[in-house]
């Protein structure tokens, strides 16, 4: 179910993300690639990419943990870079701290070489509801 989200979704194509699920855990994989890169000196990825890579990664833990949702709706996001993200692959994982019938509460983060040592964190609350997604 999760890689078919990401797989409909155009930004995750171009971002050439990649999915690996155990159990009901989701990791999404970013594959390092030049048009990555948003700071050429450093060389330092965009934190576009980096955030775009969270957010979908929420989406699809809270796409595995509600199947019946076509696509988790964000309400609010919060990114925080931590660190620069190097010229090298990207993980990342979320889990939904809290939901309820409506509202889930998800924290994501990306990581490089070690995944106590994360590049950013997100935060995010997605409805859950999916009669109230046009409202």
């Amino acid at each position: 179910m999760t890689a078919s989200l990401l797989d409909s979704l155009p930004y995750a194509r171009f971002l050439n993300l990649r999915t690996q699920a155990n159990g009901d855990e989701v990791t999404v994989v970013m594959p390092f690639t030049d048009k990555l890169i948003g700071n050429p000196m450093l060389p330092a990825l965009h934190g576009g990419s980096t955030a775009a890579l969270l957010e979908m990664t929420a989406m699809a833990q809270v796409s595995l943990t509600y199947p019946r949702l076509r696509l988790p709706r964000p309400i609010n996001v919060t990114v925080a870079y931590l660190r620069s993200g190097r010229p090298v692959d990207v993980y990342a994982r979320a889990r939904i701290n809290k939901a309820g019938r409506r509202v889930a509460h998800v924290v994501a983060e990306a990581w490089q070489d070690a995944r106590h040592e994360p590049i950013a964190s997100l935060t995010a609350h997605f409805l859950l509801d999916p009669e109230t997604a046009g409202t």
